[in-house]
């Protein structure tokens, strides 16, 4: 059940403001008694609350009393400090990655063959983001109108976002795909291609009836190769990432003619 602790008070200043919603205007040795908040307790808390501005004063009266401000009102002002302490705790980790992405980053690459694999779409998604994010230079995409990721829906957008902001970090991107992958991609992955990244330089897509496989080619050292389901042509089983230059290697290279041949794609 949700309770004033949720929204940032402790026991005691949220039993002492509904206490004062109940008697309306009294004093702190009054509020304590009905509280049951220590009296040594009790100037603290009510403090404590006047800060959140929950409560109001006459401070004319002697002694002193308080006065409850209107739930609605308290509860939006308890909203409004919890929404600026998120932003706030946001910021400061956006810099805490920002700080760590370069510390991390300037770290020696790990040069030795390496291999893992992803099975289900979901699982093989994540991957292919995860490594296509790695990219610092070039990234190879060869999808053809079976088991691409490009045409499931919010997992195309997921890729297509991914291929954007390396666009942004100066990649360079050649996508080759089939004519009949281009005619079923969903509406925002299109979008995208058309709007975002078509119009950049660094971006080319072409097509070609030659592609029979998905795979990508990132940076000319590793290749991350879409499997399709055995009973299911069109779906996705799995991936396999694969980081080995000689690989890559051979891979790129049996892609450039295909590349040569293939027609540039106008979104």
């Amino acid at each position: 059940m949700p309770s004033l602790r949720d929204l940032g008070l402790s026991e005691y200043e949220a039993r002492a403001y509904r206490s004062l919603l109940n008697t309306g205007p009294t004093t702190a040795k009054e509020l304590s008694r009905v509280s049951d908040v220590p009296m040594g307790r009790i100037y603290d808390v009510l403090n404590s609350i006047e800060q959140y501005n929950l409560v109001r004063t006459q401070t004319a009266s002697r002694p002193k009393k308080y006065v409850a401000v209107e739930p609605s009102t308290a509860l939006d002002r308890l909203l409004d400090d919890k929404k600026r302490e998120l932003e706030e705790k946001a910021d400061q980790y956006e810099e805490i990655v920002d700080d760590l992405s370069t510390e991390l980053h300037a770290a020696d690459p790990v040069e030795e063959q390496f291999w893992t694999a992803a099975v289900g779409a979901e699982e093989t998604a994540d991957l292919l983001v995860e490594r296509l994010s790695a990219a610092d230079e070039r990234i190879v995409v060869v999808a053809s109108d079976q088991t691409s990721l490009f045409d499931q829906g919010d997992i195309g957008t997921l890729v297509a976002k991914q291929l954007e902001a390396a666009i942004d970090r100066g990649v360079e991107i050649n996508v080759l795909m089939t004519p009949g992958l281009v005619d079923s991609l969903p509406e925002d992955v299109g979008k995208r291609h058309r709007e975002t990244l078509s119009p950049h330089p660094d971006y080319e897509v072409r097509v070609s009836d030659d592609v029979t496989g998905t795979f990508n080619v990132i940076d000319d050292v590793e290749v991350c190769i879409q499997v399709p389901h055995p009973l299911a042509v069109n779906d996705t089983f799995g991936m396999i990432d694969l980081k080995d230059p000689e690989f890559a290697t051979n891979i790129h290279d049996e892609f450039l003619p295909k590349w040569e041949d293939a027609e540039p794609l106008s979104f």
